[in-house]
């Protein structure tokens, strides 16, 4: 008898467990046609991939299709900072020289500024991150090593993802002969979510090591996430999502935006009470070329993320 009880008891769990996989599933199906009506009404391409780091569930448009990042690969670059600084390699408090001929056109402020001028390798990261800045941005990547930053991807099994150049200069040496169609860089929407995955769960581990992050590791990945939490264009991912589920640290989500004429793309990690959702969205060759906060591409990526964090974590949402 206690043999058949706890047959019917396993079986119960068994037939639980299958009601609960497949409810996900489901779950996830409504979600992708919920993306894909919106896709579909989009003047432009679109590729997205979406993963609750709790759950494992994910969905995906396009998610392994080559996109153009447009700034989106620094985010690249702050990874290898990471990865030297945790070797030794490089420090944060590491003096870089701003001279007149470092400074590039596009965002940031350090263009204005005026020259020679001395930062640190954190102040270079962390105006890249937060203002997006170009000039910042190849201060870091003279500093780290375009090569570097590149085999690191190569390591990390990205087999889409590539840096080609430094910010606004042309591309130097042997470059990959698709560079003239990516510009800065390319990836798929699935392998940059993989990045931002890492920054979150501070994983700075090569892959297959199952190590746990040592202090020093969350130490770097705190003062990453606080450069990406602190990120100043909000009109796509938090768009909506600033007053619902998140927690009260920072923004409770960190991104990292890029764009162009025809691109608009944001890679981020939204915060919520049910654990962290990465979300990963590019749009390109957009007809609505604009640059206003209600631009057709940067519309459609906030109202993507808000029907994923919506689907996912039961957040309310705003009107």
């Amino acid at each position: 008898m206690k043999k058949m009880a706890m047959g019917r008891i396993w079986f119960s769990l068994c037939f639980t467990l299958l009601l609960t996989t497949v409810a996900a599933a489901q779950t996830d199906a409504a979600l992708n046609a919920k993306l894909s009506v919106l896709a579909a009404a989009h003047h432009g391409k679109v590729a997205v991939f979406a993963e609750d780091l709790t759950t494992g569930r994910t969905v995906a448009l396009n998610a392994d299709t080559p996109v153009p990042t447009a700034s989106v690969i620094k985010l690249a670059v702050l990874y290898e900072a990471l990865e030297q600084i945790r070797a030794g390699r490089v420090h944060f408090e590491d003096k870089l020289t701003l001279r007149h001929e470092d400074q590039v056109e596009g965002s940031g402020v350090l263009l204005f500024f005026d020259t020679p001028m001395q930062l640190t390798l954190k102040d270079a990261l962390t105006m890249m991150i937060v203002q997006s800045d170009n000039t910042a941005t190849n201060l870091a990547i003279d500093h780290l090593g375009l090569k570097n930053i590149d085999d690191r991807i190569v390591s990390l099994g990205l087999k889409n993802t590539w840096l080609y150049k430094k910010v606004f200069l042309p591309a130097v040496g042997s470059v990959p002969s698709d560079q003239k169609t990516y510009g800065l860089g390319k990836t798929t929407a699935r392998e940059m979510a993989s990045v931002m995955g890492r920054f979150v769960r501070c994983d700075l581990n090569p892959p297959g090591d199952g190590n746990s992050a040592s202090a020093k590791d969350h130490e770097l990945c705190d003062t990453a996430m606080h450069m990406l939490k602190s990120q100043s264009d909000r009109n796509c991912i938090p768009r909506y999502l600033e007053a619902q589920d998140v927690s009260v640290e920072l923004s409770g989500i960190a991104n990292k935006t890029g764009s162009l004429d025809a691109v608009r793309n944001d890679v981020g990690a939204v915060f919520t009470k049910h654990g962290p959702i990465v979300i990963s969205a590019f749009t390109y060759d957009n007809q609505d070329k604009s640059w206003t906060p209600d631009n057709e591409g940067e519309v459609l990526i906030a109202k993507m993320a808000k029907e994923i964090v919506a689907s996912w974590s039961g957040a309310p949402q705003r009107p």
